[in-house]
């Protein structure tokens, strides 16, 4: 059985299933996703060179019918469907068959809609159009993963005895998505010159600075919201940004297995590396 859950920005929430008052009677768009493709092409050259494929905003249609006791009731439902789906208020969608449950955020195209021959007294029927501009459904909860802590110690031929202790870990997390995923790291504690490196392509994020004991320094690697960010004890944030390293990259985890390593070159940070998988369907 198909559910879905909307909840918008504002925390109002509607069950649309197989059950009244709201029935989910049809629903468009769940694994329909155009893609642009990018070509290239050279003088004299046959055909053209592919560059890229891109996907398009996502588009969802509902259909719903509202049952209820009589006219009164049927219309105070219809009230209750258009606060949620507020067109002025981003959601976002659950999404629930039986055997995946995935989440999408969406924006409403429009107050719902109601045909004016499909109604009668104790029921009526709506039309909801939802766009999302990241055409991608991903898990409810994110994967989670500490990254342990080892400390290795490094002679160099000089004229006087000298020892370097470097901080770190390494471990391989696999995404089990349909595309690259972007990764949230966590450093919680005292970090000196802290960097997260993808092994298998050498990309790396590296903060140019001491982050103090007590404190967390958060990296985010979203498209669309890419942070550093120092956070106290007391929670307060500030932006890191211009501590990064600028040969550095916002890297996401590739399909499939990823080896990822972090180094410090002091303190003794927790490290915690958070994603979800991010999926073309349901």
């Amino acid at each position: 059985m198909q559910k879905i859950t909307y909840t918008n920005s504002r925390g109002d929430s509607i069950v649309l299933s197989h059950r009244a008052p709201f029935l989910l009677s049809k629903i468009d768009g769940l694994g329909d996703v155009d893609a642009t493709v990018q070509m290239q092409k050279s003088p004299f050259q046959d055909g053209s060179t592919h560059v890229d494929t891109l996907l398009e905003p996502r588009f969802l249609s509902l259909q719903v019918s509202i049952i209820g006791r009589g006219r009164e009731d049927v219309s105070a439902k219809r009230e209750e469907l258009a606060r949620v789906f507020n067109p002025k208020l981003s959601g976002v969608i659950l999404f629930e068959n039986g055997r995946v449950s995935r989440e999408i955020k969406a924006h409403p195209e429009h107050v719902p809609k109601y045909p004016s021959d499909d109604r009668g007294l104790t029921y009526q029927i709506a039309l909801v159009n939802l766009v999302c501009p990241n055409p991608y459904w991903q898990d409810i909860n994110p994967i989670n993963i500490k990254l342990q802590d080892f400390v290795g110690n490094f002679f160099f031929p000089i004229s006087f005895p000298a020892s370097f202790s470097i901080r770190g870990d390494e471990k391989n997390l696999f995404n089990e998505g349909h595309a690259p995923t972007p990764i949230k790291v966590t450093f919680r504690g005292e970090a000196v010159n802290p960097m997260i490196t993808k092994v298998s392509t050498g990309e790396f994020i590296r903060i140019n600075r001491t982050i103090p004991a007590e404190h967390s320094l958060v990296i985010t690697t979203d498209f669309d919201y890419r942070t550093v960010r120092i956070v106290d004890p007391y929670g307060n944030e500030k932006n890191a940004m211009g501590y990064i390293d600028l040969d550095g990259t916002f890297f996401s985890l590739d399909v499939g297995e990823n080896n990822l390593k972090f180094i410090t070159s002091g303190g003794n940070p927790e490290v915690f590396i958070e994603y979800r998988n991010l999926y073309l369907g349901v």
